[in-house]
């Protein structure tokens, strides 16, 4: 699947690559790698997309993303916006379990290990209540070298592969193996749709990027992320609407609703509820009250 391949730049004598990333945002497009990556959010927020699965990030996220898995950290509009001053900062781990640190992941001793990213290829969170520990670990690994780095490293994956109950970013399903003009076309949608959702988004518009007839592209898409394109969109919108719900970043529920690309509130709240299991108002409601009984 050809979504973008990215290689990711190995130092000399290197088998663990760390990289910090401080920019305006973080990398727009859809993008794919050999390397499992953990990433931990330090600033900055937005929409992962995974595979088929949009989730909203912010500070203190740790995700972990399988080989090969395609993905995008999608920066909010706002970080987009012409003299923003915000940036965006993440630490992440790159490491194959196929290159040079295959025979380490064969050993009887890292069978769990091995097991544990053998089935996350769709991709895992770290629960929040465990972030600090697993943000002690990255922030170790980056700090340090040779054999302490390496004992660090496995220590964390231990650590990792002995939670229970995580749940998936993406399909277990989700087809990965397409051919490259697939996933070039793919690839392309994706970013459009990320990059437009809050605009008016016709399937005509859409399926033009895809160079497609609608219907045409509708089996298409739903053949290749296992979920309708309204689905889709629709997810990617409410995600959305959480956040600027969350942070109270506009005067009302129909600003909301607008700047997120639905047509009318009618529309919105009967979305909102089908995705998120509750009305807007009551959503709103409930994350007012958990931040007052936090504070």
């Amino acid at each position: 699947m050809k979504v973008l391949p990215f290689t990711i730049p190995v130092p000399p004598g290197k088998t663990i690559i760390v990289q910090q990333e401080v920019l305006p945002h973080f990398y727009p497009h859809l993008h794919r790698h050999a390397e499992v990556q953990i990433t931990w959010i330090k600033k900055g927020e937005g929409t992962l997309l995974a595979g088929n699965s949009m989730h909203p990030f912010s500070a203190g996220d740790i995700f972990i993303m399988g080989a090969n898995l395609p993905h995008l950290f999608k920066s909010g509009p706002e970080y987009f916006e012409d003299n923003s001053q915000l940036t965006s900062e993440a630490l992440t781990v790159f490491f194959d379990p196929a290159g040079e640190l295959a025979a380490m992941f064969n050993l009887l001793e890292m069978g769990l290990v091995k097991s544990f990213f053998n089935q996350g290829q769709a991709g895992f969170k770290i629960p929040l209540s465990l972030s600090a520990a697993f943000i002690r670990y990255i922030a170790q690994i980056q700090h340090s070298t040779g054999a302490l780095q390496i004992a660090t490293f496995v220590e964390m994956l231990g650590a990792m592969a002995a939670l229970e109950d995580m749940q998936q970013l993406s399909a277990a399903n989700f087809v990965q193996h397409m051919t490259d003009p697939e996933g070039m076309r793919i690839a392309s949608v994706y970013n459009y749709i990320m990059h437009n959702y809050g605009s008016t988004l016709t399937l005509d518009d859409v399926a033009r990027q895809a160079h497609l007839t609608p219907n045409a592209f509708c089996r298409y898409f739903k053949k290749h992320t296992r979920v309708t394109f309204t689905a889709f969109v629709n997810k990617v919108r409410v995600g959305h609407a959480c956040k600027l719900l969350a942070n109270g970043d506009l005067n009302s529920i129909a600003d909301v609703a607008y700047s997120c690309g639905f047509s009318s509130i009618t529309n919105f709240n009967y979305v909102f509820k089908n995705i998120v299991g509750k009305a807007p108002r009551d959503y709103l409601n409930d994350y007012t009250g958990t931040v007052k009984v936090n504070n």
